[in-house]
């Protein structure tokens, strides 16, 4: 599918602008099977649950069950690792949700932190309109009409949609063109009033009821305090970049850093998204891992920008994502925001299509001079090495927390058969997690559950496991059974404790979940195998 966009993510700010020039981004279709299998697993097997469901959801917010909340520390705690404790350059910060007012001022977002939107007369319904396009409804040659859909609609629903249109004016027996259904797409924000009173929208049964696009505020409001009136107003962060560079001049001054550096973060952000939808893909609460590292003005960003790209590639790679799945997306020169040298989104083939899962951006020293300027205080560098002052660069690598355990499970995710019990070929659902995250890192099973000599091993290998690792214990059912079980969550070790585990030379069957092969291995030999998979 091909379609005019201008990126993925909403416009954060005057800093952060979308390019005004469109650029044409070829996209894989959709796969809402896929989808519908992750969301189903996902509630399922006590992944993520919508939130609030017993009153019937809060669209945009989503909860994190038992198994959810492992994968998406492990992570979390992976990101972190590799990072912050395994780099000598990089610290640490944790900054609060809610920050002095001034510094979203500062920052362009209380100005600029909008996306278009559009309302539809009929159903009511809003759309975001730089995620909203349009194709031609062409009839026995000549263009009768639009029809609107939303970004990463399959081709055959706009047909459908299309032919809607042709019944509405009568001319059932036109010929259809649906080769311009297929390609001729334009972002809603491009159409002119004529076209806008001969389009039919998404959800609604007659053409002309959507409105011009408008901008739309994302960030959330509260107060702070027990006043009420504007004196009093702050906002849950959209971001949580602006809290790293709101803190950089206090790290400078207590941490003994040498540029170039980083400050890492991990943490909840908050966009008030006109349409959240794909699942976790696009929420109203996320959370994110950023980076701000600072070099000085004269180095040599190409090659760092580069070696950020190839980090952060070989990073997603580690953690389970197939590097043919990720590709990059250069943002043209002429595109950019006045400020900014270069922007490269890693892109992700998710099931709704090919979109941003990782943005790294060379932000030249704006961010640092607007706080500069707003707050009056210096955000300069003295460089030991230089003898000189100035005011860092800046390279900003944003991945999601979210937008990541969805890539996850996207990759991990597989259908395949294997014999049963009996030798009978049948379904299995699993989850190909890379032993880095996966919730459980291995399962422990007893052969039998009324065999106390076995239980009492498989007990005791359990508990000593549980010392430095989140592993499961099991007993009920048949063993092929259990393995299913662990299989459709993704922990990628069984161990079971059998009789010649404990009449012959203790050693216990270790099998893989991913080619369902059996080995016999000793308990030191097991250790180490699982150090090497999990921690290595």
């Amino acid at each position: 599918m091909s379609y005019l966009c201008w990126g993925d993510e909403p416009s954060l700010d005057p800093i952060r602008p979308k390019p005004i020039v469109l650029r044409l981004m070829t996209v894989p279709a959709s796969n809402n099977a896929l989808m519908e299998d992750i969301v189903g697993l996902c509630k399922r097997r006590g992944f993520i649950f919508a939130s609030s469901e017993i009153y019937g959801g809060y669209n945009g917010f989503y909860d994190y069950g038992p198994l959810g909340v492992e994968l998406r520390n492990n992570i979390k705690q992976a990101w972190w690792r590799d990072f912050v404790h395994r780099r000598d350059d990089i610290e640490g910060l944790d900054s609060s949700i809610i920050m002095h007012p001034k510094i979203w001022k500062a920052s362009g977002h209380v100005d600029g932190f909008s996306d278009p939107m559009v309302d539809c007369r009929e159903s009511k319904k809003r759309y975001r309109a730089d995620q909203l396009f349009f194709a031609p409804v062409i009839l026995d040659g000549e263009n009768q009409g639009y029809v609107a859909f939303m970004e990463g609609t399959d081709t055959t629903t706009i047909i459908k949609r299309a032919k809607k249109v042709r019944d509405g004016l009568d001319k059932k027996q036109s010929a259809l063109d649906e080769a311009a259904l297929g390609s001729d797409h334009t972002e809603f924000t491009e159409a002119s009033e004529t076209q806008r009173a001969q389009t039919l929208g998404p959800d609604a049964s007659a053409v002309g009821t959507l409105t011009a696009p408008r901008e739309f505020k994302l960030m959330f409001e509260t107060k702070v305090g027990p006043l009420a009136d504007d004196s009093a107003v702050a906002y849950l962060r959209p971001e949580t970049a602006q809290g790293i560079f709101a803190n950089y001049k206090n790290i400078v001054d207590t941490g003994r850093v040498k540029i170039p550096f980083g400050i890492a973060q991990i943490g909840k952000a908050f966009r008030n998204e006109i349409t959240p939808r794909n699942f976790i893909f696009r929420s109203r609460e996320f959370e994110q891992m950023e980076i701000e590292y600072f070099i000085a003005p004269e180095a040599d960003w190409k090659a760092l920008h580069r070696d950020w790209l190839d980090t952060c590639i070989d990073w997603l790679v580690s953690i389970g994502l197939p590097r043919g799945s990720i590709t990059e997306d250069i943002h043209p020169t002429e595109k950019l925001a006045f400020y900014s040298q270069a922007t490269t989104d890693l892109m992700f083939h998710f099931p709704h299509g090919e979109q941003e899962l990782w943005g790294i951006a060379c932000r030249s020293d704006y961010d640092l001079k607007q706080h500069q300027q707003h707050s009056g205080k210096s955000m300069e560098f003295f460089d030991e090495a230089s003898k000189s002052k100035y005011v860092p660069h800046v390279i900003e690598p944003s991945l999601g927390v979210d937008r990541t355990l969805l890539a996850v499970l996207t990759a991990a995710y597989t259908e395949d058969e294997k014999p049963n019990d009996k030798g009978q070929l049948e379904k299995r659902t699993l989850l190909r997690f890379s032993p880095r995250v996966a919730p459980y890192k291995a399962a422990i099973f007893p052969l039998l559950k009324n065999k106390p000599e076995l239980v009492e091993v498989a007990d005791k290998l359990h508990k000593k496991l549980q010392r430095r690792w989140n592993v499961f214990y099991d007993a009920s059912g048949a063993i092929g059974r259990r393995y299913r079980r662990q299989d459709e969550i993704g922990t990628p070790f069984g161990i079971t404790i059998d009789f010649d585990t404990i009449e012959k030379d203790g050693t216990v069957t270790l099998r893989d979940r991913d080619t369902c092969e059996q080995r016999r291995v000793t308990e030191a030999e097991l250790i180490d195998f699982l150090e090497e998979q999990i921690e290595g």
